[in-house]
């Protein structure tokens, strides 16, 4: 699925922001995650989950037990998708094989033939 012009702009210019401005453009949720970590982690609300609206890109971080460090791992991720929203594929030019290589293919096809046929003459 091919990203939307509008969605591939706003996220090229989200990538030019700086770390604080780029933050402030986000809705930012701490959430309490869960599992390994004990009670710091399972009763603090350390996760943090970055939503862009520009680019509708909903990030989270829940692997650490500060917030701090979750909250620059979202940043980093968020990034890196915003990266990936905004790049643009290379377009592809439909090209004729060579003559040779018609040759080549065709000269392959007739050896595995006559390979294939010297097998049945043995029954």
């Amino acid at each position: 699925m091919e990203t939307p012009p509008h969605v591939r702009a706003a996220a090229r210019r989200a990538l030019a922001l700086s770390d604080a401005a780029l933050a402030a453009e986000c809705r930012e949720e701490f959430l309490i995650a869960g599992g390994p970590g004990g009670q710091h982690r399972n009763t603090a609300a350390t996760g943090v989950r970055l939503f862009h609206p520009p680019t509708g890109t909903l990030v989270t971080a829940t692997e650490r037990r500060s917030q701090l460090m979750n909250r620059s791992a979202a940043m980093e991720r968020l990034r890196e998708r915003l990266k990936a929203l905004s790049h643009v594929p290379r377009r592809r030019v439909a090209t004729r094989p060579t003559r040779g290589s018609r040759e080549r293919r065709l000269a392959e096809k007739k050896r595995r033939g006559e390979r294939k046929a010297s097998r049945r003459g043995m029954d």
